[in-house]
C-alpha cells in the first residue's frame, strides 16, 4: 500500500464499517420497487379477452350456466398462477442479475486496501481513487495527484474538473468543514485520471446524487426488440382472432345456437387464437439465458443484449489479459547488468507485490516487474524505504510512459521503446530499437526503462529493455476457431509492438493464410481508434461485439452493439457502460456468450411456432365443424384446458434446451431478423392443417359411431396428445423425434408425462368428467386416439426428412 501512497493511518475498521452499515443502511439510491406479488397476479387477468370471457363467465352464472363457469373460472386461475409464476421468477432472475453487476469500490480498511462493493461503503470510510473509477460516494479529498474527474452526471458539463486537497496537516477537522467543489468528489460521478484518497462523508441519499435522484421518478423499463417483435404478432393474431369470431358467430347464428353459448364460444376461440403466454415465455427465456451465462461468467447488464449476442458477426478483442492469461513474466532482460535495470523498473510502479505468497495486485506488467526485481535480490519494501515518492506522472494512452519522481533525486520513467528512446539523450541508444525489434519477433512485449535528474522527464538516460510475456490462454485458440467456423470474424487490438502482435496472432490461430492481417490485428491502438473501428465494421453492415477496461473505452463500448467490460482488470466506468461484463475476463467466454444468445433466439422461435400451430389447428378444428355443418366438437372449457395443458408446461420445456453445438456452424442470423419468418409460417399452417384434419376426421368417425358427448371428449383428449407428442419434434429441426439428447432437458419428457395424466384424471374423475362434459374413455378409445396423435408428428417428421434430402441434394450439386 505504501507504493500508491497511501496513509493508513485514515479508514476503518472491518468492525466499525459492518456497525455504521447496520445503523444507517447500504450506500444506495432509492429506486423503482419490484413489482409486488399481488400486483404481479392481478395483472395476469388484465389481458382484454380475458376480461371479455370473465364477464362471459359472470354471465353464465347469472343465467344458471354453472357448469360451464366453474369449468372456464378455473381454467382461467390455473392459466392465471402459471403465468404468475413464471413472470416471478422472471422478475427475481433480474433483480438477482442486477446484484451480481452491482459497482464496486476500493477501501482502506484495517489499514490496507480492500475492495467491496460499492453500497457498503459508510461515511469515515477512505476511497482509493484511480482513473477509471466510479466514485462510491460523497467524499473530501486527502490526498491527490493530478486528479480529474468527470461530474457531468451532476452538472451536465462533460469538460474534466481538476481537483485538489485539503491541507490536513494543518488541521484536520477541515476534512468535515470542506465545502469547495474542488476538494470533494461526489457519488456517480467518474475518475478520468490521476489518483486520490478521500474521506467518506455522505453516502445514500444523502448525497448530491441522492438529492437530485430524490426529485426524480424512476423511469420504466423499455420492451425488449424481441418483445416489441411479440406484440406485433400479438396485435396481428388479436386482429386474426376478432374475425374469426365474427365468422364463428355468424355460422352459429345462420345454425340457431344458442345466444349465450354463442357469446361464450366465440370469446373462448379467440383467447385459444392467442397465446397468451408468449410475452412471459420470451421473458422467462432471456431471464433463464442471463442465469445461464452468470454461471458462465458472462453478467448480463441489459435484458436485450441477451438477443443481440445471437446476431454478433465481428468480436473485437483486447489481448493481454482476454486472449492472454494477463499474467505477465519476464523473459528477457536488455542493456545493463539485470538487477539494475528491474530495480530501476521497479521503482516506477504502482503494483504491489506481496513476497511471501507471490501474489500482486494492480497492472500485470508491473507484478511480473516486481516479482522479476525480487527474484533478482532486490529487496521490495527497502525500495521505499531508501527512496520515498515524492511525484508521480501516470501512465496514459497518450503519453505511453509512467515516471516517479523519489527522494534520491532520480526521476524513474518506463514505457514504450519508441517514446523513451526518443527522449533519451544517454545510454545504448543506437542498438536499443534493434534489440526491441528482436524481442517482439519472439512475441514478447518491449518496455524501454530509463532515469533522469529532475521529474520534468527531461535528460533521461536509457538503462536498458525488459521483455515479458503474457502466454495465450489454453481456450482461446478453440474459442477462435470456433468463432471462425461461425462466421465471426475475431478482431484482436493491443497497444504492444506490431510484431508482438502478429507473434501472439499467430500463435492463437488469428490469422490464416487468407487473411488480411490489417483487418484482424490492431497494434498501438489507441481507445480513440477502438471507437473509430467499431463505426467501420457498422458501416459495412456488421453488429459489432467490442471489449474494453480502462476508462478511455467507455466510447467504444457504448458505440458498439454489445459492450463487453473486464470483470477482474476493468474499471468501474467501463462496467457501467457495458452491455455485459466478464467475470473471468476470458475471450472463451464470449464466444460461449454468443452461442447462448443464438440458442436463446432458436429456443424462443421454436416455442413460439409450436404455441402457434396448436392454436392454429384448434380453430381450424372448430370452424372445419362449423362448416360442415357437424355439431361443436369443442366446448369453451376444453378451448382453454388445451391452451393451459398444451401451451404452459410444454411450451415452458422448449425454452430450457441447451444451445445447439450446430448453431456455432452457420453463420449470424442478421440483425432484425423477423422472429416469424416465411419458413416458420409455413410450418404453423402446414402442421397446423394436418392436424385438425385428422382430428376432424376422427370426430365425424366416432360421432356416427357413438353421439355428440363421446366424439367430443375424443377429440378433446385427440387435439392434447397430438400436441404434447408433438413438442418433442418441436425441440429440433433434425429428422428423428429424439434426434436431441433427453438428458440435456430432463423436464421435458417429465412435464409431458404430467400433462397427459392430467388430461386422463379429466376422463376418470366423476367431478372433472360432469365438469367438462365428458365420458369415460375405453380401450376401444385409446386404439383411436393414439395412432391420430402420432399423425401430426410423422408429418413433421417426414417433413424434416424431405428437406434434409433436398438439402444434400442440393449440397451435392
Amino acid at each position: 500500500m505504501a507504493e500508491r501512497g497511501v496513509r493508513s493511518s485514515y479508514g476503518l475498521t472491518s468492525q466499525q464499517a459492518l456497525q455504521k452499515l447496520a445503523l444507517v443502511g447500504k450506500n444506495e439510491l432509492k429506486t423503482e420497487r419490484q413489482r409486488s406479488i399481488y400486483l404481479l397476479l392481478l395483472e395476469q387477468f388484465t389481458s382484454p379477452l380475458v376480461l371479455l370471457l370473465l364477464a362471459a363467465t359472470a354471465l353464465s352464472v347469472f343465467l344458471g350456466e354453472v357448469r360451464e363457469a366453474v369449468a372456464i373460472g378455473a381454467v382461467l386461475i390455473i392459466n392465471a398462477f402459471i403465468g404468475f409464476v413464471q413472470e416471478y421468477r422472471a422478475d427475481t432472475a433480474i433483480a438477482a442479475l442486477q446484484q451480481m453487476t452491482a459497482p464496486r469500490a476500493t477501501v482502506v480498511r484495517d489499514g490496507s486496501l480492500q475492495v467491496v462493493a460499492a453500497n457498503t461503503v459508510v461515511t469515515g470510510d477512505a476511497l482509493w481513487l484511480e482513473g477509471g473509477d466510479i466514485v462510491a460516494a460523497d467524499a473530501t479529498l486527502i490526498e491527490a495527484s493530478r486528479l480529474q474527474v468527470n461530474e457531468a452526471v451532476l452538472t451536465g458539463e462533460s469538460l474534466p474538473v481538476h481537483k485538489s486537497c485539503v491541507d490536513t496537516a494543518v488541521d484536520e477537522s477541515a476534512i468535515n468543514r470542506a465545502e469547495q467543489r474542488d476538494l470533494s468528489v461526489f457519488m456517480g460521478t467518474a475518475v478520468l485520471s490521476g489518483t486520490g484518497l478521500a474521506v467518506v462523508k455522505a453516502t445514500g441519499m444523502a448525497t448530491e446524487l441522492g438529492r437530485i435522484a430524490s426529485l426524480l421518478e424512476t423511469a420504466a423499463s423499455e420492451p425488449t426488440p424481441l418483445q416489441l417483435q411479440l406484440a406485433r404478432v400479438g396485435h396481428s393474431l388479436v386482429w386474426l382472432s376478432l374475425g374469426i369470431m365474427a365468422v364463428v358467430g355468424a355460422i352459429g347464428w345462420y345454425q340457431s345456437m344458442p345466444w349465450l353459448e354463442l357469446v361464450i364460444y366465440a370469446l373462448s376461440l379467440a383467447v385459444a387464437a392467442v397465446p397468451e403466454g408468449m410475452p412471459a415465455i420470451v421473458t422467462v427465456a432471456l431471464a433463464l439465458g442471463v442465469q445461464r451465462l452468470a454461471r458462465q461468467n458472462a453478467l448480463i447488464r441489459k435484458l436485450p443484449s441477451v438477443e443481440t449476442l445471437g446476431s454478433v458477426s465481428v468480436i473485437c478483442t483486447d489481448k493481454t489479459g482476454t486472449l492472454t492469461s494477463g499474467k505477465m513474466q519476464v523473459r528477457e532482460v536488455w542493456g545493463a547488468a539485470n538487477h539494475e535495470v528491474l530495480r530501476a523498473a521497479a521503482l516506477c510502479t504502482d503494483a504491489e507485490f506481496d513476497a511471501q505468497t507471490g501474489r500482486g495486485s494492480g497492472d500485470p506488467t508491473e507484478i511480473a516487474i516486481l516479482a522479476a526485481a525480487y527474484a533478482s535480490g532486490t529487496s521490495l519494501p527497502a525500495l521505499e524505504t531508501e527512496a520515498p515518492r515524492l511525484s508521480s506522472e501516470p501512465f496514459d494512452t497518450e503519453r505511453r510512459r509512467m515516471s516517479v519522481y523519489r527522494a534520491d533525486g532520480i526521476n524513474y520513467v518506463k514505457g514504450a521503446v519508441e517514446t523513451i528512446v526518443g527522449l533519451c539523450t544517454a545510454g545504448p541508444l543506437s542498438d536499443a530499437k534493434e534489440a526491441a525489434s528482436k524481442m517482439a519477433a519472439l512475441g514478447l512485449r518491449v518496455l524501454a526503462v530509463a532515469t533522469g535528474p529532475s521529474p520534468t522527464e527531461k535528460e533521461l538516460r536509457l538503462i536498458g529493455l525488459i521483455g515479458l510475456a503474457d502466454p495465450p490462454r489454453p481456450e482461446a485458440a478453440a474459442a477462435i476457431n470456433e468463432a471462425r467456423r461461425a462466421g465471426i470474424v475475431p478482431v484482436m487490438i493491443t497497444g504492444d509492438h506490431p510484431s508482438t502482435a502478429a507473434a501472439i496472432a499467430k500463435e492463437l490461430g488469428l490469422i490464416v493464410a487468407d487473411d488480411d492481417i490489417s483487418k484482424r490485428v490492431h497494434a498501438r491502438a489507441t481507445p480513440a481508434d477502438k471507437l473509430k473501428l467499431v463505426r467501420e465494421w457498422k458501416s459495412l453492415g456488421h453488429v459489432v461485439a467490442m471489449t474494453g477496461d480502462g476508462v478511455n473505452d467507455a466510447p467504444a463500448l457504448k458505440e458498439a452493439h454489445i459492450g463487453i467490460a473486464m470483470g477482474r482488470a476493468g474499471t468501474e466506468v467501463t462496467r457501467q457502460a457495458a452491455d455485459m461484463i466478464l467475470a473471468d475476463d476470458n475471450f472463451a467466454t464470449i464466444v460461449t456468450a454468443v452461442r447462448e444468445g443464438r440458442g436463446i433466439f432458436q429456443n424462443i422461435r421454436r416455442a413460439i411456432v409450436y404455441l402457434l400451430t396448436g392454436n392454429f389447428a384448434e380453430l381450424m378444428v372448430v370452424i372445419g365443424a362449423l362448416i360442415m355443418g357437424m355439431p361443436l366438437p369443442l366446448l369453451a372449457a376444453h378451448l382453454l384446458w388445451i391452451n393451459l395443458v398444451t401451451d404452459s408446461l410444454p411450451a415452458i420445456t422448449l425454452i430450457l434446451d441447451p444451445a445447439d453445438a450446430k448453431l456455432m456452424r452457420s453463420p449470424p442470423r442478421p440483425k432484425g431478423e423477423a422472429l416469424l419468418g416465411r419458413n416458420q409460417w409455413q410450418w404453423i399452417i402446414w402442421i397446423g392443417f394436418i392436424e385438425a384434419a385428422s382430428a376432424l376426421a376422427l370426430y365425424n368417425y366416432d360421432l356416427q359411431e357413438a353421439g355428440a358427448e363421446h366424439a367430443r371428449g375424443l377429440i378433446f383428449t385427440t387435439i392434447v396428445f397430438s400436441q404434447l407428442i408433438r413438442s418433442f419434434s418441436a425441440r429440433s429441426e433434425n429428422f428423428g423425434v429424439f434426434s436431441f439428447n433427453l438428458r440435456s432437458n430432463i423436464w421435458q419428457p417429465i412435464l409431458v408425462i404430467v400433462a397427459g395424466l392430467m388430461q386422463m384424471v379429466l376422463h376418470f374423475l366423476p367431478f372433472t368428467r360432469s365438469l367438462f362434459a365428458l365420458t369415460a374413455l375405453s380401450t376401444r378409445d385409446l386404439f383411436l386416439i393414439i395412432p391420430v396423435s402420432l399423425i401430426s408428428t410423422l408429418a413433421m417428421e417426414l417433413t424434416k426428412l424431405v428437406a434434409s434430402k433436398e438439402e444434400s441434394l442440393l449440397r451435392a450439386k
